[in-house]
């Protein structure tokens, strides 16, 4: 399948992705209850991933669906922001750790450049507060990865009806978590902070939070996000003021 490019759709010229309007992709899709908001009755979709087999797994699993079709394929952040500007797709599917740009952060940016596309997160990130974040944000949706078979299409499904998918065990977690610490940062950003706040690199807190550099980097781009303090300076005031860094 012949992707068409996105600066080029967005600029106006040039080819667009053309579904087939009727026959048996169609009825497929009618059968498979593909949502009523859909002209042809096929759910578009960006894939956003920053792993090249993973995205070609994730093509074949849903060009695969009657009612779903992959028109193209994003390895950052950036890239899927761009690629939502000139797809203009029904459905972004968005992993949260990729390198450059906070996915936390291209939410909106994707809202703004294309209203209609709902988001979904297929992530690893099966911490409750990652899910609550991105939710918070603005997805409909949010899948762990080691369920991405049935659990994504039917989250996809859901997102392209205007409704909310939050899998079933990460959901229970979420609701049974206490509130969390002040200006909306989780347990385990408070704990980054305090590592941060005292002198802690990225791959000291990885290897004493038991996670990986990349986890650790998107917490620190979450906790800044969040306080709107970019420096460790400030980082380490916020957290003096409020006692974090006290036995």
């Amino acid at each position: 399948m012949a992707f068409a490019d996105a600066d080029t759709l967005a600029h106006g010229d040039g080819g667009s992705h053309v579904s087939a309007p009727s026959g048996r992709r169609q009825a497929d899709a009618e059968a498979a209850g593909a949502p009523p908001d859909s002209e042809s009755g096929t759910i578009r979709l960006v894939i956003a991933d920053d792993h090249t087999v993973v995205r070609s797994a994730l093509r074949l699993l849903l060009d695969a669906e009657p009612d779903l079709e992959v028109v193209a394929e994003a390895g950052d952040a950036t890239a899927a922001v761009r690629y939502t500007l000139g797809h203009k797709p029904d459905v972004l599917i968005l992993d949260l750790n990729m390198p450059g740009e906070s996915s936390l952060e291209a939410i909106p940016k994707v809202k703004d450049v294309s209203p209609s596309t709902e988001i979904v997160v297929l992530t690893m990130q099966d911490e409750p507060e990652f899910a609550r974040t991105a939710i918070q944000a603005g997805v409909l949706g949010y899948v762990l990865k080691e369920a991405a078979d049935a659990e994504l299409v039917k989250a996809i499904r859901m997102a392209a009806r205007g409704e909310t998918y939050l899998q079933p065990k990460l959901g229970a977690r979420l609701a049974a978590e206490p509130e969390g610490p002040p200006d909306d940062l989780t347990s385990r950003e408070v704990e980054v902070l305090r590592l941060i706040a005292l002198g802690h690199t990225n791959a000291e807190m990885a290897e004493q939070l038991y996670l990986s550099v990349r986890t650790i980097e998107s917490h620190r781009a979450h906790i800044q996000q969040k306080l709107g303090r970019t420096t460790r300076a400030e980082l380490v005031r916020y957290a003096l003021d409020r006692g974090l860094l006290e036995e």
